[in-house]
């Protein structure tokens, strides 16, 4: 199941070191940040939820950038 999330990242840098630790959460299939567009494309694992998922992927986006802001619900 693939998912699209809008988020706030202020550094195109930052948004490709949050891009590589997104695919390392479990239950991440493959992810994808799009700087200019602001948007992140998430690839969940069969079965996985994305929501639980989803605040673990932002958990280990704000340790990259404390700012960013992923619009979950």
């Amino acid at each position: 199941m693939t998912k699209k999330y809008k988020i706030a990242v202020d550094c195109a840098a930052c948004a490709l070191k949050m891009e590589a630790a997104a695919t390392k959460v479990e239950g991440v299939a493959a992810a994808s940040i799009g700087f200019m567009s602001q948007k992140l494309v998430i690839d969940f694992v069969a079965g996985a939820d994305p929501l639980a998922v989803m605040e673990q992927v932002q958990a280990v986006c704000k340790r990259i950038e404390p700012d960013c802001e992923i619009v979950i619900r």
